[in-house]
């Protein structure tokens, strides 16, 4: 089976994510029954949110105390690696994420390259 890595998009607002935490237990069962999917196959390998907070080291080592931040203030707020044996089954995954429902949100699908032994 192949490891992907499912990144997780959202817009932000100058200090936070713009995702309240009334709107975060709202879509706790949605996330809940999403990644069950994944679990109840055994491909769900991990999966975690993100904090806001964040640094940024540059190619020069200078260090910046923020999350990167697209030009549209869109950042990785969480991630998903998962297994399969094929991409379409994990891209039908990212059509179904409950973090679409949030605008300028998407599912970035990566497959993972092993390192071999």
């Amino acid at each position: 089976m192949t490891a992907y890595l499912l990144l997780f998009r959202n817009a932000s607002a100058a200090d936070g994510y713009l995702a309240t935490s009334e709107d975060m237990a709202q879509d706790l069962p949605k996330w809940q029954a999403w990644m069950g999917h994944m679990a109840q196959q055994g491909k769900l390998l991990h999966t975690a949110p993100i904090h806001y907070q964040g640094s940024l080291v540059q190619q020069d080592q200078s260090i910046e105390q923020q999350p990167y931040k697209e030009a549209s203030s869109v950042l990785v707020t969480g991630f998903v690696l998962c297994q399969s044996d094929d991409l379409a089954e994990v891209e039908r995954w990212g059509q179904t994420c409950p973090i679409l429902k949030y605008p300028q949100s998407s599912v970035e699908i990566r497959p993972l390259i092993p390192f071999t032994t």
